[in-house]
Formats: structure tokens, C-alpha cells, sequence
């Protein structure tokens, strides 16, 4: 009864108990708060001359371009969604923007801009993949150099915080995107930085390499021209794209893909050489004809595993029109793609000493924008060539690149010839050594280009990004790969340029691919890092297609049977080989699935090639007195 009496007289106190409320905890329209932003977002149409907008994202930090002081302008064109660079951050500018360089740009008070190219996600008009300029190629009056000037044109004019000064900048595609911007730039271009950009897809950048196809690069084909925003994704049935890809020739997986139904890839299948419609798209070629009038800083990754050639071939044709050395900027570091956004403190296994990415962006990226479009800013101290060095990780300020090239330089490349016996050597070879290597090439057992299981290029747990820093000891091994090696170095051997190699080769077939790889080999031991003993590491590899040993625009059998010499340009490198290493050179007939299996037999079109096409082939490596083998090397003291 107590316990009743106490609990009726605490009601009592607190009141009578309320009534229940009816209805829905869920207001009807819950309106949700917006954390404080340190930076002003404007969401804009961009109209091109031809009427057709553009979607960009503006992207103002906070006290940028406010008062008397005005800011400069970067501007990013993409066809991978201008909305994928801001990813949240709740509000702070510097957490949403998916790449650090940019974000590290905002905080040195750049305003953004990234725009939509043209029938691209948010923005009108009709796409074309890499779409060339105006003229025999492209029937309109637009094309990525008028639509580069009709944004900064409006910008400049249209955002108050401005200061009338713009660079563009960005990375593959949007490396592409940045070079057609200096076809008839507009005058409040003042500076452009292209990372790794796409320039020349047949000869070295993603789609070919010296004419051997990339078809595992056909997910990204897909991924631009199957839908406006890449919403359809590319189908890969098996785990390992080796499967995948030994159903049969490129051109037949497209076509299990739906890839026939595409423009673009209609062309790719009817200009497998390198005839005038892919020599008109050749970016180095374009710009060799330009006026040198916007500064630019080409950036280089020794280890880009999709553009590899764009960035020295550019800055090469550009170069003899830099009278000045103040105009035509080369940066080379030890990256992947695009590596030199983000953390560039090792690649796979190998270390670096430090992030090379941060520094380079500290104090080679932001001092070149910030001395060419800030007003009053500094003249940077910026060499012509600025070049991470590896296997000795520093640094290096050059006058120019290459350091070494051929006879006639300040620093003649040194050859090295392959010798009898799987070995190297300065010296060439001598009269009663064997004459030649063989080994018999099946394109039913291709060679991969790394270990199996090759998972999709974007796959979640795909390491494609590292797969140029892959120890070769996987393929070192095998019967159809020749391996030759140099004794122990006793000194450092570096190197500053493009490797040549320069091969005597004879194949029973009537086509060929030739893959040449430089590699460095570690010691047995390596202290502090046990597992880079005995590491192979690729230091420079490429391919080339035999039937394009005469003209790259017009393929031709390979004579059967006979000594052929054929010229291979491997990607820039500066290396240096350390002692207590060793030089290697591996030389095999595929690079599966990366690149599109040879037949070995000729046939008119390599992409409509049947299974009976495909036979095996026994080639030959000369290394004989009058018919010698050898790499080029690019030495410097």
C-alpha cells in the first residue's frame, strides 16, 4: 500500500501523463543543415560559339579574389564527370577534391574550374573520343582548341574574383584536352601544365604501341562510347583476363562486347596502321606546327602504364622553337599515371626516399603557376628539366633532355650487345661465337605481361597502376623468352634518355612482335628490404609490330627466314644502375593480354585474324660479327 501511496502521489506531482502524438515521427518535409563551406561552388552552362553549353563547376575558396587582390583560374576539361573531383568534405574545399594537387592549388589560392567536355555528362553537343581538330578529320567548326577558348573567354569575363589569368591543367584525357588548348590559345592563357597526357595513341599512348594493339584497353573504349555518363560497364566474365582474351582476336572480343556498334571503334578496326588518320591526330605533330606562345611544364611518369609517350614526344616537338630555354618546361618522375598528383613515396615495392610527388608540386608546380599568373608573385627558379633520378633518388636540374642521344651530343649514347651465351657486353661480338638465340614463339602459350591471375584494369583489386615496376622473374624463365645479363657493376651506370634497341632478327613466320625489356638486377641481398633480392626491375620495356618494319602506314610481310633489322625507341628513363647490379635484357614475341596476340602469320587485318590464323614461329636473335644486336644506352657521367 506504501509503495501505491508513493507512486500516485509522484503523478500527482509531475502532472497527468501526456498523450500520445498521432501520426509519423517523420515530418513531411525535413529540412537538413548545411555545414558552414570555406568555399563558394557556382554550378554553370558555358556557351560555345556553336550554341552548345557546357557544364563547368566553379570552385571559389574562401577569401580568394576578394577585394583589390584578384585570383588566377585553373581550368580542368574532362570526359570523366566534373562532379567526380568534388566528392564531399562536408563542406572544407580541400577534403572534397579528390586530387591532392588541386587541393593543394585551392589552398595556395587558385580558383577551380572543371568542366564537362562536350557530350559528356552534363554538358551539350556530340561526342567524339579525343575528338581531332577542325578540318579533314572533324567536319565541324569546333573542336577541343575553340571550345578551350570559349570557356576562358567567358570566365574571364563572367567571374568577378578573377584576375584575368587562366592556366589549364590535367591529367591523361584531361592531359589531351590541356595540349589543344595551345592551338591558338587565347590571350588570358598564361600558363599550361599537361600530366601524362594522351598524344599519339598509335605510336606509344593507350590504344597501340609501335602498331601491337592494347586490347585490354578496349574497357576503357567502352566506358566512353557505350553511354554519355559511363553508366554501362564493360562485361568480364572470368576472374583472369587471360581467359577473356584467348577467345579469340581483339577485334572478336569487341565484338562479343557490342563495340561494333560504336563509330569509334568501326575506325580503330579500319586504321589498324598508321596512315594519315591517325598521323592528323598526332598532338606532337600538331604542336611542332604552333607557335611556342604559352608556357608549358610537360609532366613525365618513368613508369606511366598508360601514356608513356606523350609527355617527351610533346616537349620534344616543342622544344627547337624555345630560343630562350624559358618557355617549353619537362618534368620526369617516378611514377605511375598520373602519380605526380598524389603521395609519390614508393611504387610496389620500390622506395623512393621520400614523397616525390609533394615535392615536385612545392617546388616545381605551384612556383611555375604562381610566377606566370599570380600578380606580383616572384620569377621561379625552375629548371628546363627537372628529373627524379632513380636508383639513386635524387633529384636533377638539366638544360635540356635527353642528356645522352646519338653521335654528335655533348654525351654520346654507349651501345651494349647482346652476346653468345645469354650474356651482355660493351664489346661486340667476335668472330666464332654463335651466331644467333632462338626460341619458338606459340601463340597458343603467350607470354603475359605479368603474373597470372591478370584481373580487369578497374577492377577493385586490380594493381594495374604498378604493373611497369613488376619483377620479371616470372617470365625470365621461360623457354620463349631470350634473357642476356652483364656481369656485376663495379661502378654506377646512369642513364638520362631513351633507350634504342637496335635488333638483327629473323622469324619463320611471315609477321612478328618484338618485346624488349631493360631491366635492373639486385643483388641477392638487399638490406632493410629482403625482398627486393635478386628483383628485376623494369627499367625500360616497349613492343613493336614486325609488319610495320619498313612504313608504319603501310604493313607488309615479314620475309620468312630472313635477317630483318628492326629500330625500337624504349620510354625515357633516368636510372642509374648501382653497383653490386646487373643489366638485363629480356626479348620475347608477346605481352599478353595487354597487347593483341600476333598470328605470325600474315594477314590483311590483325583485328578480323580467324583461329587458324594463329600459328607457332621460331625466332631468332642475331649476335654475330657482321649482324650484331644491341641496346642503345643513354650513359651519362
Amino acid at each position: 500500500m506504501r509503495r501505491l501511496i508513493t507512486t500516485m502521489a509522484a503523478v500527482a506531482l509531475l502532472g497527468a501523463a501526456p498523450a500520445p502524438i498521432p501520426g509519423s515521427d517523420i515530418p513531411p518535409k525535413f529540412k537538413a543543415s548545411e555545414p558552414a563551406r570555406d568555399f563558394v561552388m557556382r554550378d554553370v552552362m558555358i556557351p560555345m560559339r556553336d550554341g552548345v553549353k557546357l557544364h563547368s563547376i566553379i570552385l571559389i575558396p574562401n577569401g580568394v579574389g576578394t577585394g583589390a587582390a584578384r585570383a588566377p583560374i585553373i581550368l580542368d576539361r574532362t570526359p570523366y564527370g566534373a562532379k567526380d573531383g568534388v566528392k564531399g568534405g562536408k563542406g572544407l574545399l580541400l577534403e572534397g577534391l579528390v586530387s591532392p594537387s588541386e587541393a593543394e592549388l585551392a589552398a595556395a589560392g587558385y580558383i577551380l574550374v572543371v568542366q564537362d567536355i562536350r557530350g559528356r555528362f552534363g554538358s551539350g553537343g556530340d561526342y567524339r573520343l579525343l575528338r581531332p581538330l577542325a578540318g579533314p578529320l572533324n567536319p565541324t567548326k569546333v573542336d577541343h582548341s575553340t571550345d578551350a577558348w570559349d570557356s576562358i573567354d567567358w570566365l574571364v569575363k563572367n567571374v568577378p574574383e578573377s584576375n584575368g589569368r587562366v592556366a589549364t591543367m590535367g591529367t591523361s584525357y584531361d592531359g589531351f584536352t590541356t595540349l589543344m588548348s595551345l592551338v591558338g590559345p587565347h590571350p588570358a592563357l598564361k600558363a599550361a601544365v599537361p600530366f601524362n597526357p594522351v598524344a599519339d595513341v598509335w605510336t606509344g599512348d593507350d590504344l597501340f604501341h609501335h602498331g601491337a594493339f592494347r586490347q585490354t584497353y578496349l574497357d576503357w573504349v567502352h566506358s566512353l562510347v557505350s553511354e554519355k555518363s559511363s553508366e554501362i560497364s564493360w562485361f568480364e566474365p572470368r576472374h583472369d583476363g587471360y581467359d577473356t582474351w584467348m577467345a579469340g582476336s581483339a577485334g572478336a572480343v569487341a565484338s562479343a562486347a557490342g563495340l561494333d556498334q560504336s563509330p569509334f571503334w568501326q575506325r580503330v578496326v579500319e586504321h589498324p596502321a598508321y596512315d594519315d588518320y591517325w598521323q592528323g591526330q598526332a598532338v606532337d605533330r600538331i604542336l611542332a606546327r604552333q607557335p611556342l606562345a604559352v608556357p608549358t611544364l610537360m609532366i613525365h611518369s618513368q613508369w606511366d602504364q598508360e601514356d608513356i609517350y606523350g609527355a617527351p614526344a610533346v616537349y620534344a616537338a616543342m622544344e627547337p622553337k624555345d630560343t630562350a630555354n624559358d618557355r617549353n618546361f619537362l618534368v620526369i618522375g617516378p611514377w605511375r599515371h598520373g602519380g605526380g598528383n598524389g603521395d609519390g613515396s614508393a611504387l610496389g615495392p620500390i622506395k623512393f626516399g621520400g614523397d616525390t610527388g609533394k615535392w615536385f608540386r612545392t617546388n616545381v608546380l605551384i612556383p611555375f603557376l604562381d610566377a606566370r599568373l599570380k600578380d606580383g608573385a616572384a620569377t621561379a627558379d625552375i629548371a628546363p628539366v627537372t628529373a627524379f633520378e632513380t636508383g639513386s633518388n635524387v633529384w636533377r636540374r638539366y638544360d635540356r633532355w635527353p642528356q645522352a642521344c646519338a653521335a654528335g651530343c655533348p654525351q654520346a649514347s654507349q651501345p651494349l650487345y647482346l652476346r653468345a651465351g645469354g650474356k651482355l657486353g660493351s664489346a661486340p661480338p667476335a668472330a666464332g661465337e654463335a651466331e644467333a638465340s632462338d626460341y619458338i614463339a606459340d601463340p597458343a602459350h603467350p607470354v603475359t605481361y605479368r603474373p597470372r591471375p591478370i584481373r580487369p584494369t578497374y577492377a577493385d583489386d586490380s594493381t594495374w597502376g604498378r604493373w611497369l615496376v613488376d619483377d620479371q622473374r616470372f617470365a625470365s624463365d621461360r623457354p620463349d623468352v631470350l634473357t642476356f645479363v652483364g656481369p656485376v657493376l663495379t661502378a654506377p651506370l646512369r642513364l638520362a634518355g631513351a633507350p634504342v634497341a637496335h635488333l638483327v632478327a629473323a622469324t619463320t613466320g611471315s609477321d612478328v612482335d618484338w618485346v624488349v625489356k631493360l631491366i635492373d638486377v639486385y643483388p641477392d641481398n638487399v638490406a632493410r628490404q629482403a625482398e627486393l633480392g635478386g628483383y628485376q626491375l623494369p627499367v625500360a620495356m616497349d613492343i613493336m609490330r614486325g609488319r610495320y618494319h619498313d612504313d608504319p602506314a603501310r604493313p607488309s610481310p615479314v620475309p620468312a627466314g630472313e635477317a630483318v633489322r628492326y629500330t625500337l625507341q624504349l620510354p625515357n628513363v633516368a636510372h642509374v644502375f648501382q653497383p653490386g647490379h646487373r643489366v638485363m635484357v629480356q626479348i620475347q614475341s608477346s605481352w599478353f593480354p595487354l597487347y593483341d596476340r600476333n598470328p605470325q602469320t600474315y594477314v590483311p587485318n590483325i583485328f578480323k585474324a580467324k583461329p587458324g590464323d594463329y600459328q607457332k614461329a621460331t625466332q631468332r636473335i642475331f649476335h654475330a660479327p657482321d649482324s650484331a644486336s644491341y641496346i642503345e644506352l643513354p650513359v651519362v657521367k
